[in-house]
Formats: C-alpha cells, structure tokens, sequence
C-alpha cells in the first residue's frame, strides 16, 4: 500500500474541498434515508387513513418501543399523521418534496466537489510527470518509448484517480447510505436486518479474490496501451517513409497486433472485474427472497409487522444493495490505481544524473576558454565512444571537427552543454568544472543549431523567438534577415504570423534551417555550436544558409561539425576524430599537405574528379 499512500499525498492542497463533499456525502445518505422511511407513514395514510393517526403519538414526541431504534417510526409518524388523511398526504407531499431537493443538492454539490479535486490531481500529477520529464538526460530517451512516456502521461494518471475517486467518494457516500438504510431497516426490524446480511461475508470474500485478480492483471493493461501508443506515435511521425516504402500494410498489421495485445488483456482483466457484480447482486437477491418469506409470514400470519412496514423494509434494503454493489468495486478500483501509480512514480522517481550540485556557479559570461583534459565517454556500458580528448578553444576561436561516421564528433559537442557527462576526465569553461556550473546559466550562453531542425506547430514568429517572452516582432525580423528568412517568410500568407506544421512541414528543409539560424542568430549566444547544419541541403539552400551561418559566427566562439570540408576550410582550426580520438590538428592548409592523414584522404574523397 505504500504506493497508495504516495497517491493520497497528492490530495494535501484538496482537504478543505474534500471536507465539505464527505460532510455533503453526510447529508445526502441522511435525506436518502429519511426519503425511504417516508414510505411508511404515507402507506398508512393510503391504506389506513384515520386509523393511522389514531395509532400516531399526539405529541409527535417518539415512543419508547421494543426495538432501539424503533423510536424513529414514533416521531415521523407523530410529525406527519393527522386526524384527516387528506391533511396527513398533503404534509407527507410537502416533506417528500423538501426531502429530495435537499438530497439532491447536497448531491450535486458533493459531486462537483469530488470533480474538482479529481481532475485537480489529475492536472497536478500530469504537471509533475511533465516537468520531471524535462529534468531527466537525454540518456534516459534513447532507453525509453516515446509512446510509453505519452501512455504514462495520458492514460495511467486518470486510472490513478478512479482509486481516490473509490477512496473519498465510493467509500464514503456508500457506507454512509448502507447505514441510513441499515438504520431504517433495524428500526423496522432488526430480526429481518440479520437474515438480510447472511450473505455478507461471501460477498467480502469474493470481492477480496477479485480485487487480487484485477491486481495482478491491470499493470498489464497500462503497458499494452503503451505497446499501443508507440506504434502509433512512430507510424504518424515517420508516415512519409511509409508511404515511400509501401509498408501501410505492414504497419497496419502491426498495430492490428499491438491493438489485438490490448484487447486480449483488457477483456481478461473486465472479466474477472465483471464477475463481482452478478455474484453479489445473486447472493443479495437469495438474501432477498429469504426475507420476503420470512417477512411475509410475519405479516400475514403472526401479525408481528405492519404491511406499510414490511414494505419500507423492503424498500430500505432493496435500496440498500446498490451501495454495496457499489463498495464491492472499490477494492478493484484501488488496485487498478495502484498498478498505475506504480509505472507513474517509476517514472518520477527517476534520478537525472545530470543536475546541478547544491551551491552550482552561475555562470555569468564566456570570457576565455573552454578545455578538455582526458576526456573519456561511453553510453552505459558500451565500449568508448570518445578516449583521452585534450583539447582548448579560445574565446573567438572558429573551431571545426571533422572525420567519418562513428567517429564521435557529435558526441563530443554534446559534452559542452551538459546534455551527458564525461565518463572520465573533466570539461572546464573559464576553468570552471562544467559540473560545478548552473545548468540553466550554462546552456544560456550556447546556441545550438543542428542538422536535424526541430520546429514546433507554430507561427514563425513563435518558433524564431523560442525562448525568450515578449521579444518584438522588430526584433524578430532583424534576425530573420541575418539569417536570410526574411524574404520567404513574407511570402508565406500570413508572414511572422504563418503556422509551419508540426515539426516545419509545411516549409522546405532550408527554410526550416535558416529559421533555426534565426532562432540561434536572436538568442545572441557566446558560443555557437553547428552540429553538420548544411550537409541536407541542395546547394541553392547551402549558400544561402552557409551565408546566414558567417553570420551568426561573426564575434563568436564557434564549434562547427561538418561532412562537407568546404564549409570549414576557413576555420582558425580543425580537430580530426577517429574511432574517438583526435588523430590530427590543425588548419586545412597544413592538414591537407599530409600525405597519408586522415583529413587528406576524407578531402580527396569529396574533391575527386
């Protein structure tokens, strides 16, 4: 239960909401009950007329009767019975009419209260699943399905609140209208009230065999719906390649089995869910048919009830079954919730390994270097990605880094801000260990432009100016045209104010790079990193977007990846990576004379004849 208890942590900013709707839920079994209970005295007045009043007490002040509570019969009899029956019906109508306005309200105020703290912790737990989400590293995304992240967001975090919904609304409205019933019938007779509940203890057995069963089988459910869910955010992201390929088929019959997966594992959860229900409701309905013989023996031969009272009896406890009906679901409820809470607080109990130490530096500037001694990285335990890197770039210092796939170089720029640490070794900017560093302070003097341009369903305007609240659209234009966008944007239809399409689909590939350039160029970063910013694109877009790049390396500490060697034959320096290690260094025009180097043999590939 330890998870459970977490779940009822998150109802601490709810109390006050959560008292007023158990004092309403009070209230509503109260009414509820007094609504049956007026069954009584409104049949004797039908069925007994001036006689009923006769046996009434004058004073409306409660006999004292054989039964303990049997004392309540005495005063509402007492309150609405008269000498006239029509006067009697008239007061019955009324308090009838009275009694369930106020039930009613009382219901319809406990249940928007209950709503609001529902979807309140809904809105809460959704908010902090979402920002954890932002604090973890990158590592954590390469191991983890985009769909199960969406599925834990979406579908676990309501399953969650069906448990505090069977907490604080199905457990305590219904036990609430079981005692007003049970009252009522006890009042009656608390002979019949025992043959009633002989069937009580089956139910709670079968309702604790039941809830073990959902249990086991409901942490299955959520992962089936997050099998269900990464298909279909990988097939709707990736649905041009799709197409291209011919694999609707395919990817249909995947999610056909994905789906098939879902189906089979809910239907076998709902049955065993399902099969409380009848089970409880057959045994009440045999409690039920022993008590309508019993009772009616004792109506019609001994004498001992009166038929209007045999009837409210009835009336009470057949009302009396669909709150326990009801109860007998919370168990289920609650441990659906816990499975769910279970995958939801995996996810938030989750520790970045990339945060920031207790007393971090801000850093406040870039105002000399940033170093590499013996910098060693690997992803898990995989073999070494980068091995021993010493290096420097200086304040101003056009650096590029070059060499074949694999070889680390994008592994290496992401070192710089902390989006993954060194294994071993240490990283330093003005001398300062990056770990030391503010995170936030650090990234705010890095702007990052890569080959894969990530935009967002979004105005122009609103994607170039990410990041930074209230920035004039003046501003914005002024970095469009450093960037070269400035012409295409104002022949979009709308202009700034133009929606892109979820990830810039509605723009060509280079428009969607010198947007990013622009985005980059607005930021106004120390330091610039280029992660092969021009190697997708035609060479109408690259000279276009290789001028809007010298423009926003102008002043800059810039570090720039590129395939294409004719983009960086002008850097102040040029690192060599191979299997993880620089193997050469220096400037183009050095580095081509030697012969058998490695930057040789890559300029040769890309300049042959």
């Amino acid at each position: 239960m330890g998870t459970y208890r977490r779940i009822l942590q998150h109802l601490k900013p709810y109390w006050a909401t959560l008292g007023i709707s158990v004092f309403c839920s009070l209230m509503y079994s109260v009414f509820s009950g007094f609504s049956i209970y007026l069954t009584i005295p409104l049949l004797e007045t039908l069925f007994h007329g001036p006689e009923a009043a006769a046996s009434a007490p004058a004073t409306g002040v409660p006999d004292v009767v054989s039964s303990p509570l049997g004392g309540i019969a005495g005063f509402i009899q007492g309150l609405v019975l008269r000498d006239d029956p029509v006067e009697s019906l008239f007061i019955i109508c009324v308090i009838v009419v009275v009694t369930f306005l106020l039930k009613n309200i009382f219901g319809y105020i406990q249940s928007t209260m209950m709503t609001y703290v529902e979807h309140g912790v809904i809105r809460d737990l959704r908010n902090s699943v979402y920002a954890h989400i932002h604090r973890l590293p990158l590592a954590f995304f390469s191991n983890e399905r985009t769909g199960g992240l969406i599925s834990r967001v979406i579908s676990d975090v309501p399953v969650i609140i069906s448990g505090i919904s069977a907490t604080f609304f199905t457990s305590v409205r219904e036990p609430l209208l079981i005692a007003a019933y049970l009252t009522i019938a006890l009042s009656i007779s608390w002979k019949l009230t025992l043959i009633s509940f002989v069937v009580l203890p089956f139910i709670l057995a079968l309702t604790a065999a039941v809830g073990l069963r959902v249990h086991k089988q409901s942490g299955l459910v959520q992962e089936r719906i997050a099998d269900v869910t990464s298909v279909l955010q990988e097939t709707i992201s990736g649905v041009k390649v799709v197409k291209a390929f011919g694999m609707e088929a395919f990817e249909s019959r995947k999610f056909g089995g994905a789906n098939e997966g879902f189906f089979q594992t809910v239907f076998k959860v709902t049955k065993v869910r399902n099969l409380a229900s009848p089970l409880s409701e057959f045994l009440g309905a045999v409690a039920g048919a022993i008590v309508i013989w019993y009772g009616g023996l004792e109506v019609l031969g001994q004498g001992a009830l009166r038929a209007s009272e045999f009837l409210g009896f009835l009336f009470a406890i057949f009302q009396l079954m669909p709150p326990v009906k009801e109860l007998s679901t919370v168990n289920n409820r609650i441990q659906e919730a816990t499975a769910a809470g279970r995958r939801v607080f995996d996810l938030l109990d989750t520790e970045p390994n990339i945060k920031n130490v207790e007393s971090p530096v801000v850093l406040t500037g870039f105002r000399d270097r940033i170093e590499f001694r013996n910098v060693s990285f690997r992803y898990g335990s995989d073999d070494l990605v980068l091995a021993d890197i010493n290096t420097t770039v200086s304040k101003g210092e056009v650096v590029a880094i070059v060499g074949p796939s694999g070889a680390g170089k994008s592994t290496l720029v992401d070192l710089i801000p902390r989006f993954y640490d060194p294994t071993w070794g240490s990283i330093t900017i003005d001398g300062i260990d990056l770990r030391a560093a503010d995170i936030a302070s650090l990234r705010a003097l890095i702007g990052i432009v890569t080959q894969e341009t990530i935009l967002f369903n979004d105005t122009v305007r609103n994607n170039i100016a990410y990041g930074l609240e209230k920035c004039s659209l003046e501003r914005v234009i002024e970095a469009a045209k450093a960037a070269n966008a400035h012409r295409f944007i104002m022949e979009m239809p709308k202009g700034y104010e133009s929606v892109i399409g979820e990830r810039g689909v509605k723009i060509s590939g280079g428009e969607r790079q010198r947007i990013a350039l622009a985005r980059a160029i607005l930021k106004n970063p120390p330091i610039l990193i280029l992660d092969e910013a021009t190697s997708a694109l035609d060479t109408e877009s690259e000279m276009l977007v290789q001028e809007a790049i010298e423009n926003l390396m102008a002043g800059r500490t810039s570090i720039v990846i590129a395939h294409r060697l004719s983009t960086v034959q002008h850097a102040d320096r040029i690192l060599v990576l191979e299997a993880g290690r620089i193997v050469e260094s220096g400037r183009h025009d050095d580095l081509i004379q030697v012969e058998h180097g490695l930057y040789r043999k890559l300029h040769d590939l890309q300049f042959r004849l």
